[in-house]
């Protein structure tokens, strides 16, 4: 085998495993290795913001999972697109910036997570922001991760805005200022109308940099362990298995659904479920891969061949997506610097709730199936997500065999309560996409979820429709318990050397879009880290 020795190790190029390489290797007399199982992010549709519907379509960078049969979906299996490549999901995703609230946060230092409320970790989300409108007490401009409005914002987006306002709620300008609720445009992670994934923003600049060495194609077998103390990781890369050595520390940075499998794979976790698989247990710790979660969603469609601002399949349509291409080649502005959903509102379910529990995702198109089913003609849609489910799920082996996907059950809507927030979620949504503001447009409901006018019928329509918002978190929490897995500085529970940054040590997902969080985890972690080397 080949070996070779680094001081960190990073397992994952994603968001976090991009932060930590660059936050780390800015001490020179260090030597980081981050290994991505994906290739370089040098496909071109990452890049347009809107080639994220031809990736869809060609499920381009996307590992493409699927979870196991949902009971609470009647017993479809969902779709679970997790990036692939430098950047990760950064590189595929909706280029949302949305941090959630405040609340999220302090609820999970109450929960024994001390130095993991709001007011820690606001400064970790400004250290790492370039937001174009400027600082403020709630936003940076140095940082690498450049946020700013679209450039070429849809003309469908003032008129959902007042949609909003007519169904009665506040216009909200800021999502991630004082405070989270209304309706309003999304800002973005762009830069000259370009995606800003967290490759590009952290990774990309810092190349060059003779103590970061970066391997794509690394598929992760395991972390290696010596008498419960990481040294290092085991890997498939160019056809062959190789190792590296830490003399440091391991970072698994691989995402709320790998993360867990690679602890999984390496001895770590509940014991009789590794010797169900046969592999030796090293370490029982039976809170790995438990705990998951996600946002889950639901989307209303609306056909109206009025609303020729629309992104849409059409004579009309190609044309000025065709004139985009030209534009954004010549001044990366027009069409294709969209990122589709671009717009949006964070609501409550009923009044008695202290903060939004519902959020919706506006879509300047008509999109379905993930984007991944082609529907022809204008019109637009909407999504409606709940932002604090109940329901809890597992992520499991399904062999022993590291190429193999993980079963992933995030046991959607197997709690009453969710459901029922959902229901009502889904008629907010409705009565908004009615309001005068909109209905000059002509738009009709699509028949598929038209029909659901009671309760039952759309109950009926969510478990037949209802997925995946793209946010699993929680198989590797923070916390102290007997079912936790990292403790407040993201190191493994009874294994030295070892942490975990990324989506999957949240307790709770957070009220809203996750890339951002994963983004200020990982600036944490990176000085968490430093200060145990000193």
């Amino acid at each position: 085998m080949n070996s070779d020795q680094f001081d960190y190790l990073i397992v994952g190029g994603g968001s976090a495993g991009c932060v930590l390489a660059a936050r780390l290797s800015e001490d020179p007399t260090v030597n980081v290795a981050l290994l991505e199982a994906g290739p370089v992010d040098k496909n071109i549709l990452i890049h347009v913001p809107m080639g994220l519907g031809a990736m869809a379509q060609l499920g381009t960078a996307n590992w493409k999972f699927n979870t196991t049969p949902q009971p609470g979906l009647n017993g479809r299996i969902g779709y679970q697109p997790r990036g692939k490549v430098l950047g990760g999901s950064s590189s595929v995703n909706a280029m949302i910036y949305a941090r959630g609230q405040a609340q999220d946060y302090d609820a999970w230092a109450a929960e024994g997570n001390p130095g993991w409320a709001y007011k820690d970790l606001l400064p970790y989300f400004k250290r790492s922001e370039d937001n174009a409108r400027g600082a403020n007490d709630f936003h940076g401009v140095d940082g690498p991760l450049h946020v700013q409005d679209l450039t070429s914002p849809n003309g469908l987006v003032p008129r959902f805005v007042e949609a909003g306002r007519q169904a009665g709620y506040p216009v909200n300008n800021d999502f991630n200022g004082a405070s989270q609720e209304g309706i309003g445009a999304y800002q973005v992670t762009h830069k000259n109308g370009e995606r800003w994934s967290a490759a590009k923003a952290y990774l990309t600049p810092n190349l060059s940099r003779p103590n970061l060495r970066v391997f794509t194609g690394a598929h992760i077998c395991k972390v290696l362990l010596e008498k419960k103390h990481a040294i290092g990781v085991e890997f498939i890369h160019e056809g062959q298995t190789k190792q590296l050595r830490a003399r440091l520390e391991v970072l698994v940075c691989a995402g709320a659904l790998q993360s867990p499998q690679i602890l999984l794979l390496s001895g770590i976790g509940p014991k009789a479920h590794l010797l169900e698989h046969r592999i030796v247990p090293l370490h029982d710790l039976p809170g790995v891969g438990q705990n998951l979660h996600d946002h889950v969603d639901v989307v209303q469609m609306v056909n109206a061949p009025a609303a020729s601002e629309s992104i849409a399949i059409n004579a009309n349509g190609v044309a000025r997506l065709l004139r985009g291409i030209f534009e954004w080649r010549a001044k990366r502005t027009g069409v294709l610097t969209s990122n589709a959903a671009e717009a949006g509102a964070f609501i409550k379910s009923s009044p008695q709730e202290k903060t939004p529990d519902l959020q919706l995702h506006f879509v300047v198109a008509k999109l379905v199936n993930h984007g991944r089913t082609t529907v022809l003609g204008h019109g637009y849609s909407c999504h409606v997500c709940l932002l604090r489910p109940k329901s809890r799920g597992s992520l499991q082996l399904a062999s022993n065999n590291p190429l193999d996907a993980p079963l992933i059950d995030p046991n959607f809507l197997c709690e009453r309560d969710d459901m029922d927030r959902l229901i009502t979620g889904f008629k907010i949504m409705r009565n908004l996409l009615q309001q005068p503001a909109l209905t000059k447009l002509g738009g009709t409901e699509s028949p598929k979820s038209a029909f659901a006018t009671s309760d039952l019928d759309i109950e009926q329509f969510i478990r037949n429709n209802a997925d995946t918002i793209y946010h699993p978190v929680g198989t590797c929490r923070m916390g102290n318990g007997p079912m936790d897995v990292v403790d407040t500085e993201l190191r493994v529970h009874g294994i030295a050397g070892l942490r975990v940054v990324d989506a999957s040590i949240m307790p709770q997902v957070v009220s809203g879009n996750t890339n951002a969080p994963v983004i200020m985890i990982a600036e944490k972690a990176a000085d968490m880290i430093k200060a145990a080397a000193r």
